[in-house]
C-alpha cells in the first residue's frame, strides 16, 4: 500500500467513526422512546437522565468537529454527567 494511500485511510477514520456515533445514537434514541411509551412511562423528569447522555455525546461529537477540545468542552460534559446522575432519582423503578 502506498503512502498516500494510507494518508486518506487515516483521514476516513474520523468521518466513519463519526457516522457510527451519529447512527447509534439515533438507534439508541429510538430504543429508549419505544421503550418508555410500552411501559407507559411519561413526563419529561424521567427522561432527562437519557436526555443528559444523549447531549453529552452530540457535545463531545461537536467538539470532536469544530476542534473545541478544551475545559470548556470538559466542562460541559462534567456538569451533564452530574445532572444526568441527579435525575436518576425521578427514573421508575421497575417492579420485576
Amino acid at each position: 500500500m502506498s503512502i498516500e494511500n494510507r494518508k486518506r485511510g487515516n483521514k476516513m477514520i474520523p468521518i466513519i467513526l463519526s457516522i457510527i456515533l451519529i447512527l447509534v445514537l439515533i438507534f439508541s434514541i429510538i430504543l429508549v422512546v419505544r421503550k418508555r411509551k410500552r411501559a407507559g412511562i411519561t413526563g419529561i423528569k424521567s427522561a432527562l437522565t437519557p436526555i443528559c447522555f444523549y447531549i453529552i455525546g452530540i457535545t463531545n461529537l461537536l467538539a470532536y468537529w469544530f476542534n473545541f477540545m478544551g475545559i470548556l468542552n470538559w466542562s460541559i460534559s462534567m456538569i451533564l454527567l452530574i445532572l444526568g446522575a441527579y435525575f436518576t432519582k425521578y427514573m421508575p423503578v421497575s417492579e420485576k
